[in-house]
């Protein structure tokens, strides 16, 4: 039977130290009890604790860690599907560098992978890793590749390389950054002993349950827990099928070689297939999805795709309510309003933007809801939203008394301009694409 926070508590030292990452003794028995901390982090256990308490405090996905400087962080997971909870730990995306590509080549593709990134909500989404693919006949083109990317970015590498001395050598160069190694054969004692001598990860891949069990109990018995599970299969259902298995092993079984992050390398015959296939393994499970192509339009669409599904479904994502200038807008300006849902806001800003007009954009609190959400909730309608700009002395920053609302709530109108007297409310479009022609056609000021 799991042990509660309480009873976890009981064979805690309670000195409240704050070593462990948290500040009292009875935040890190919770943790500890909802499996997201290991006992190990505390550095005044008794060995009664360490008794008692054992494998039983570990998390049932262990979380594993790439890189030094952005570091990528994979793992730790609690729940099977985000409605239960939430998933913590985003889909590390890896773009594969093959050595074969050359020099030049290869450092173009780092610098462009590098400046590459999408804002939305208020997030910069970006690649996380590279996947070093040794595929030429010259293990320097190898220590090349991995030169160039140490040099000119701080993402975390995988190695694929089976020549052993390559990669040792691979290795030292990046003995600091916490690597990855992706291996392609049967874990054996040398693969070990290079992950425990620089500090890295494994990626162990197998073709059977079986086979993942016995490499993960091996390399765990020798010590070694940074590892990542990679259960090969041709068949896309079959892969979902086998990370859905190992998902649910570790966090319902508590089978303990299978509580792992998991690694895919996605393959395909065009990029249609590509993002179909790597959409359905960031939803089910992959922990790490290595690409074999740099493409911008694959990588916004899994990017949005990867931050809805690792957004907490219970804290919707918002921005903080105010008053926010959009263009350079003067006391005279026109005036927007919405919620503080962040999508909301960024659409509803950025359309205004787009109109070429400056505005003033009140953002009112509705706990991060849409607006018809927020509307139905009662949080968005004609006292709230009078309410929000007496309170933040809208009438004191502008000059102009009209005020344009969503058009999907036309029907606070009136009740906006009871509670707002000497103020003139406009019914906005419905959508926010629509904000430049609606702008064009109407006399806001």
């Amino acid at each position: 039977m799991a042990l509660s926070g309480l009873d976890i508590f009981k064979l805690l030292p309670k000195t409240n130290c704050g070593e462990c990452g948290v500040p009292t003794c009875m935040a890190f028995a919770m943790k500890l009890a909802q499996k997201k901390a290991e006992l190990s982090e505390c550095p005044y256990a008794s060995e009664d604790a360490k008794t008692t308490l054992g494998a039983a405090s570990e998390p049932p996905i262990r979380l594993v860690k790439i890189g030094s400087g952005n570091t990528a962080e994979v793992g730790n997971e609690t729940v099977m599907f985000r409605h239960e909870k939430t998933f913590f730990h985003q889909t590390g995306i890896a773009i594969e560098l093959c050595t074969s590509e050359g020099k030049n080549k290869l450092l173009e593709k780092i610098k462009e992978i590098e400046n590459y990134g999408v804002e939305r909500v208020g997030e910069t989404l970006t690649a996380d890793l590279y996947l070093i693919t040794h595929d030429s006949s010259d293990p320097e083109d190898c220590l090349s590749a991995i030169k160039l990317a140490k040099e000119h970015s701080t993402k975390g590498i995988i190695l694929n390389c089976r020549d052993d001395k390559t990669l040792r050598e691979g290795l030292e160069i990046i003995k600091d950054d916490r690597p990855a190694i992706l291996l392609q054969k049967e874990l054996s004692d040398k693969d070990i002993e290079l992950a425990v001598s620089f500090d890295g990860s494994l990626i162990l891949t197998g073709h059977s349950y079986d086979d993942i069990d016995g490499q993960a109990k091996k390399a765990k018995a020798a010590g070694l827990n940074s590892l990542i599970l990679n259960l090969e299969s041709d068949n896309l259902g079959r892969q979902i099928q086998d990370n859905t298995i190992l998902r649910r092993s570790a966090l319902k079984k508590n089978i303990k070689s299978f509580g792992y992050p998991l690694f895919s390398y996605v393959r395909a015959e065009n990029n249609f297939d590509l993002l179909a296939r790597a959409s359905a393994l960031i939803c089910k499970y992959a922990s790490i999805i290595a690409l074999p192509e740099y493409d911008k339009a694959l990588l916004y669409s899994l990017f949005t795709l990867r931050q809805n599904i690792f957004t907490d479904p219970q804290k919707p994502i918002q921005v903080d309510p105010k008053v926010y200038p959009v263009g350079d807008p003067t006391p005279e300006s026109p005036i927007f309003i919405t919620t503080n849902f962040s999508l909301s806001y960024f659409m509803v800003s950025g359309e205004i933007e787009n109109s070429g007009i400056s505005a003033h954009l009140v953002v009112a609190d509705a706990e991060g809801q849409s607006v018809l959400t927020a509307w139905a909730a009662g949080k968005f309608n004609g006292e709230t939203i009078a309410k929000f700009i007496k309170d933040i002395k809208l009438e004191e920053q502008v000059k102009t008394r009209k005020i344009v609302i969503p058009g999907f709530v036309s029907m606070i109108s009136g009740d906006l301009e009871e509670n707002l007297p000497g103020w003139e409310v406009i019914v906005g479009c419905q959508e926010a694409s629509d904000i430049p022609s609606f702008v064009k056609n109407v006399q806001l000021t």
